[in-house]
């Protein structure tokens, strides 16, 4: 969900309060989706839609569901005009019985249509909806597990550059029952103490994070059953030692990618031809709130680890994005004293962070065999494996 790659900087005064909605600033611009809306063109049209709590409620309702599957805290844009409520994960079908009285994509709908509209009759609302349907952008909510259930938003969006603070839109009801909109500075601070929605865009939709990952525990036992000498290799938790971009961008996407000969146990020579490498590969999402936390998992590496697996491949990135290139290496396997390498391409993106990637040798898994559980640290992450 990031394209910088810059470590947290020191925050900026909570809340800069700038001259109220008539005489507000506009965002600084970004590059427009499609030709049509930018970040800042969407931050600033949902500041200006007569939102109540029932649209509040739809975004947390949306947030929440997409880290139940293991997601970030977003809301895509195509899931808000085409499944009110639905999160990542949900495949379109939203979890809330009888749906919601008013749904915000109605308000872009009337929005558009009035902004819009020319001497020559309405405006192409279908095109406009289509293009921010189809723009990857997003409502993300960091710490929305503390909204209180009643505060407005800010709605600010993602400055890129790594930039830790950006300009906002207040929104809030007076006294009166005004809907009324001010300026404020915005740091990931402010997003601790308050809601603030932040328009960014999605690239994790596409991955099935360890949530909905499901594994095979036989997939790479050998025919006549699983061999009572070997053993499941797992990751049990993860622990994430600083947070990899800027607050706008979100969380912090780890692929861990493991290659090895799964299940190997030769009893002979020739047993070395039935034998080929296999690549595990996940997605876990640590949100910003989860820095420094030991985070329960359970994935499985290898469902057939032997004491014959002399090296395992492992690569820890952090998703950036970029073109697909991959890492040259091998898995080694032991037999009659002698090792064998098996040789491996394990795929990556070019502007991804690498956190770790080398092989787990048996000496350095050897406290995995003498008890059953191991923890360590691979660059700025901390991981604890098990072997049953």
């Amino acid at each position: 969900m990031k394209t910088t790659k810059l470590l947290l900087a020191g925050l900026l005064p909570a809340l800069l309060l700038l001259p109220a909605c008539d005489n507000r600033q506009d965002l600084k611009p970004d590059e427009p989706a499609d030709g049509l809306f930018s970040m800042s063109d969407v931050a600033k049209i949902l500041s200006e839609l007569p939102l109540e709590n029932e649209h509040l409620d739809e975004v947390y309702d949306a947030v929440s569901s997409s880290t139940g599957h293991g997601y970030d805290e977003e809301y895509r844009l195509t899931d808000l005009f085409e499944a009110p409520g639905a999160g990542v994960g949900d495949n379109g079908k939203p979890t809330k019985a009888g749906g919601y009285r008013q749904p915000l994509r109605e308000l872009f709908a009337d929005y558009l249509a009035q902004k819009y509209a020319t001497k020559a009759g309405a405006a192409d609302v279908e095109r406009y909806i289509n293009a921010l349907s189809e723009s990857d952008m997003q409502i993300y909510w960091p710490y929305s597990e503390d909204w209180d259930g009643k505060s407005f938003p800010i709605v600010t969006f993602d400055p890129g550059y790594g930039a830790e603070s950006n300009y906002g839109y207040e929104v809030r009801i007076d006294r009166n029952g005004a809907h009324v909109v001010d300026s404020v500075l915005v740091t990931e601070q402010v997003a601790m103490e308050r809601p603030v929605w932040v328009i960014n865009k999605n690239d994790d939709a596409a991955f099935t994070p360890l949530e909905l990952f499901v594994s095979n525990a036989d997939k790479g036992t050998k025919a006549g059953g699983k061999d009572e000498e070997a053993r499941v290799l797992s990751i049990l938790d993860f622990k994430m030692l600083r947070n990899y971009d800027s607050w706008f961008g979100g969380a912090s996407e780890f692929f861990i990618k493991c290659g090895a000969v799964d299940g190997f146990k030769a009893t002979k020579e020739d047993d070395l031809r039935n034998y080929s490498p296999s690549i595990t590969d996940f997605m876990l999402v640590l949100r910003r709130r989860q820095l420094g936390k030991k985070v329960p998992f359970s994935a499985i590496l290898l469902s057939n680890y032997t004491d014959q697996m002399e090296k395992i491949t492992f690569l820890v990135v952090e998703d950036d994005g970029g073109t697909t290139t991959s890492w040259k290496c091998s898995a080694v396997v032991k037999y009659n004293s002698k090792s064998y390498g098996f040789e491996l391409e394990i795929p990556y993106k070019d502007r991804d962070d690498i956190v770790w990637r080398g092989q787990l040798t048996r000496n350095l898994m050897q406290p995995l065999f003498d008890n059953g559980v191991m923890t360590r640290r691979f660059g700025d992450v901390e991981i604890t494996f098990g072997l049953e």
